[in-house]
């Protein structure tokens, strides 16, 4: 028997890949699916199900492409109501793969179709569960995200109390594979740890201790931010199916010169979305393009910035980073990426046209600038918790997630200066403003790290519960 995680970093993700004589599962797979047949082939295997915990909310699942490339069987649990042909499973259920089997358990509470899958090793003893969003390590799934007139939050905790039951009676020793890792929005206190044992998870894991089923509600609902937009628009994705990630990807590798991207942005409202690094993207970009980077949190803050995942979309790229940064974004559920520019900027900047760029200046410089500009006002885009441990002195809080809800914080008249942790947020806020006709702002390079180094004032803030969501 071959059990195998793959983990995908950039978005906190696990897939599984087992394997037991020439028969294959797959759990929750990525949206592209070709690596995964690949794996099988190698293997002298062959895909007979593609298993999924749950519809996320997170990224768009490779299960339909998967399927329908493979004649793989596509199995939910119970409650389960996709939209395209699919084995949905009764709790306990027992399907068969090779000399093993795993077995269906039920547990609602993520959302109310949420199933573990136990797996047996080829002996017969309880091997592993792959829990989805259920149960993490050091964490359990949020319980708001399927929320409905009939269900709140509370209702879906006090599910995912009972269902934790089923799992805490196994065996100690059985391991533990979740969905996701730290860095998921999908939970508040994910351990970077990607498995452990259920045993361990029994003596660490806060939600699962000892306590009342009221208890277990109050401290699972205790501190949830708000999910991302486009969280729903990807459960209905992968409730409904989608455009297969091929013919995605042929669409978006569509070379468009810049009077060409031009016509795309004028007739189909598209908007250029620069994913070079973001000291590349401050000395001369598109005007009223919008920075995310690649190489950074990318698909998260496209998913938390661009709120529309139908919003048709031109790439600003370098050339070798073109199909990955296609691919992230098909993860996430953007599938309507009509082009790219040929060339990158510089073919833009060679075709004479009108260029921007955002004033950035190092912590040093700052420094000084604070000494003799008396009307600066300081912007601090991090989140609550950062801005919360320290900040420059009388600075502003105006988390990058919602800043649409504090534009009124940048005065006309005076220097806006803007940082974050690293420089990263602070050049993509800087693109959001600029694209909404606020040009008065410098970027701090290196952001507040590099503005620890220097003697510029500090002070710290204690958060209180009304604040904590930003």
């Amino acid at each position: 028997m071959k059990v195998e995680q793959i983990y995908t970093g950039c978005l906190a993700q696990g897939a599984y890949y087992i394997q037991s004589g020439e028969e294959v599962a797959i759990i929750d797979p990525l949206r592209e699916v070709d690596g995964y047949i690949e794996k099988a082939k190698k293997n002298g295997g062959k895909i007979k199900y593609v298993l999924e915990t749950h519809f996320h909310a997170d990224f768009v699942s490779g299960h339909v492409d998967l399927s329908k490339k493979t004649g793989a069987t596509i199995v939910f649990g119970k409650n389960a109501v996709p939209g395209y042909e699919a084995h949905i499973a009764a709790d306990g259920e027992i399907l068969r793969l090779g000399k093993t089997k795993i077995k269906v358990i039920h547990t609602p509470g993520h959302t109310m179709e949420s199933t573990t899958f136990l797996l047996f090793d080829e002996s017969g003893k309880e091997y592993a569960i792959f829990t989805g969003d259920t149960l993490f390590i050091g964490d359990v799934g949020r319980p708001d995200l399927a929320v409905k007139s009939d269900l709140s939050q509370e209702d879906l905790a006090g599910h995912l109390y009972e269902s934790l039951k089923k799992l805490t009676i196994l065996p100690d020793e059985v391991l533990v594979y979740p969905a996701h890792g730290a860095g998921s929005a999908c939970g508040k206190n994910m351990s970077k740890e990607t498995y452990d044992t259920l045993g361990h998870q029994k003596a660490v894991n806060y939600a699962l201790q000892p306590m009342s089923k009221e208890e277990f509600i109050e401290k699972v609902l205790d501190g949830l931010s708000p999910p991302p937009y486009y969280f729903p628009q990807n459960v209905m994705l992968n409730k409904k199916g989608y455009t297969s990630f091929d013919e995605v990807m042929q669409t978006a590798l569509n070379p468009l010169s810049p009077a060409e991207l031009e016509m795309v942005v004028e007739s189909h409202g598209a908007l250029v979305l620069d994913t070079r690094k973001p000291e590349e993207f401050v000395k001369g970009f598109i005007p009223r393009s919008i920075s995310i980077g690649v190489n950074g949190d990318f698909a998260p803050w496209v998913g938390t910035l661009i709120t529309d995942i139908q919003q048709p979309l031109v790439i600003v790229s370098e050339d070798e980073k073109l199909e990955e940064v296609i691919t992230r974004l098909a993860r996430v559920g953007y599938e309507h990426v009509l082009g790219y520019l040929k060339g990158g900027f510089d073919s833009w900047k060679a075709s004479g046209k009108e260029t921007d760029r955002v004033e950035s200046i190092t912590a040093g410089e700052f420094e000084e600038k604070l000494k003799t500009d008396k009307t600066a006002k300081v912007i601090d885009v991090r989140k609550i918790s950062e801005y919360s441990s320290q900040h420059v002195e009388g600075s502003v809080l105006a988390p990058l997630a919602h800043l649409n809800e504090h534009l009124a914080d940048f005065e006309e008249n005076k220097t806006n200066y803007i940082h974050c942790a690293g420089g990263y947020r602070s050049v993509i806020a800087a693109s959001i403003l600029k694209s909404r006709g606020i040009h008065n702002i410098v970027n701090i390079a290196g952001g507040f790290k590099a503005i620890e180094q220097t003697n510029i004032p500090k002070t710290t803030f204690v958060c209180t519960s009304s604040m904590s969501q930003l």
